[in-house]
Formats: structure tokens, sequence, C-alpha cells
């Protein structure tokens, strides 16, 4: 089973790479205008994409100017500051109701997520959408099943390509 979810892990990883990597640099781009511009980049994930925000806060290599937000701080953002948004489906509801506040404030934001196409979605909503493509589990079990459903490695796998291109902008810059 290891052997197996290995190599369903690989092809994730390369299908995000191979599909997403415009996404991801447009999603950096937008996201280093915070550090430039002398703002924060604020990190908000449900769920299990709380580990996002983590890694992005308090990892042993934080992102630049990165804030945790919660949805009461919503209104307290400046025009300088950029959001990241993460989330298991483009369809939940609590990262949706956020994304409408920050789309009302007028504040640009990046958001991670598996793109499920639905009308009121992350995607639609989102200056940048990044989809995690885990939308089902990858494995099959025994009973006919599909299992593990590694939506926080695939969003970790995005935020890391993320920062690491955030940091190279920011280096252009010497910052």
């Amino acid at each position: 089973m290891l052997k197996m979810f290995s190599t369903q892990l690989s092809g994730l990883f390369s299908k995000v790479n191979n599909q997403e990597g415009l996404s991801i640099e447009e999603g950096a781009r937008l996201l280093a205008q915070a550090v430039i511009g002398e703002g924060y980049i604020y990190i908000h994930g449900t769920e299990e994409m709380i580990a996002v925000c983590a890694e992005a806060t308090k990892g042993e290599e934080p992102l630049k100017n990165s804030k945790p937000l919660s949805f009461r701080e919503t209104g307290k953002l400046s025009k300088a500051d950029r959001v990241l948004l993460i989330s298991r489906f483009s369809t939940d509801s609590k990262t949706i109701q956020v994304a409408k506040q920050l789309q009302k404030e007028q504040i640009p934001f990046v958001a991670i997520s598996g793109a499920l196409n639905a009308v009121d979605d992350l995607a639609s909503i989102a200056d940048v959408h990044i989809n995690t493509n885990v939308i089902k589990g990858l494995l099959p079990s025994d009973e006919g099943k599909r299992i593990c459903f590694p939506s926080s490695i695939a969003a970790l796998f995005i935020y890391h390509a993320l920062k690491f291109t955030i940091d190279e902008i920011l280096a252009e810059y010497n910052m």
C-alpha cells in the first residue's frame, strides 16, 4: 500500500506542477506585493488546512511578513495586505464567506483548494486560484471505496512552491 501511495502522491505533485505552475507564479507575484508594499501576507486555513498557516507562520522557514488571519480581522486589513486562503474544497462555505468579505474590502487574495467547479466557489472569486487536484481519495480500498485523501499534503506542496517563488521575487528587490 505504501508503494502505491508514494506513486500516487508523486503523480499528484507532477500534476500540480504541470497544471498549476502558472497560477503558482501568478499567486506568488500577488502575495509578494504585500511584502514589497510594506503590508502583510495573511493566511487563513480551514479544517486540516490550518497546517499551511502553521508552516507559514511558525515553521522552520517562515514566510516573510506572514500572519494568521481570523474571520473577525478581515475588516482590519489595509490595501497593502494580501491574503492566502486554503480549504479542502473550493465550495467550503466558511472560506467562501471570508473570500466574499475580502472581495468586498478589495483585498487581493490567492486561494488553494480542490476545485469542484460549482457556481459559487473559490475558483471564481479568488484573484488567483490554485487547484490541489485532490477531490477524492488516491487509493482503492478492499471494499471498493477511495481512501487516502492527502489534501493538506498537496496544499503544503503548493505553499512551498509559492514560498520559494516569493523568496525569488523578493531577492530581485533585495528584500
